[in-house]
């Protein structure tokens, strides 16, 4: 599925680009992600056993403001193939290409607690700095760590956390 999330998000893309609408259909589609991700929703549109004709009246009786013709259009082919269940990552694809095409690239820090809000946004500028580019910064809490922090930038990942730092000290005493 990975692959026709690919195509259609490119597809979606490309359809934006040309009408100069990429912020619209982002917008659009993290709207039509929620409608569909919604648990009530998916029990109907999500479910195969339910048949065709009765997903697809529901997908017409939904009260949708901001989602345009070709958004429900996107929606009821979904609902019609069986793939409804896939539009996080469908969006998620679109995001990757909206923001490739802005030139902004997606990061995410992870920490053992919260960082402040100043602190988060002075890693963004950092960031937005040294890779030229504007950083999108998403920030997440995992307590494993310890401390220090792990950056995924892209596929690159920097791991400069204190769990990790141990991990090497136990290594090295285990080897000498």
């Amino acid at each position: 599925m990975a692959g026709s999330a690919s195509r259609y998000a490119r597809a979606i893309f490309e359809l934006a680009r040309e009408d100069g609408r990429i912020d619209r259909w982002s917008k659009q589609l993290s709207l039509i992600e929620r409608i569909l991700g919604d648990p009530t929703a998916a029990a109907v549109l999500s479910n195969l056993s339910v048949p065709h004709e009765v997903r697809m009246k529901a997908v017409e009786q939904l009260d949708l403001p901001g989602v345009d013709r070709e958004g429900l259009n996107l929606m009821r082919m979904l609902v019609s193939s069986g793939r409804a269940n896939r539009m996080g990552e469908i969006a998620e694809r679109f995001e990757v290409l909206a923001d490739a095409e802005a030139g902004r690239v997606r990061a995410t820090v992870t920490t053992a607690i919260p960082l402040s809000d100043a602190d988060r946004e002075s890693l963004r500028k950092d960031l937005t700095k040294q890779l030229g580019k504007d950083v999108r910064l998403e920030s997440r809490v995992d307590p494993a760590i310890l401390g220090g922090l792990l950056l995924q930038v892209g596929d690159r990942l920097t791991d400069a956390s204190v769990a990790a730092r141990l991990d090497q000290v136990r290594r090295q005493v285990l080897v000498k």
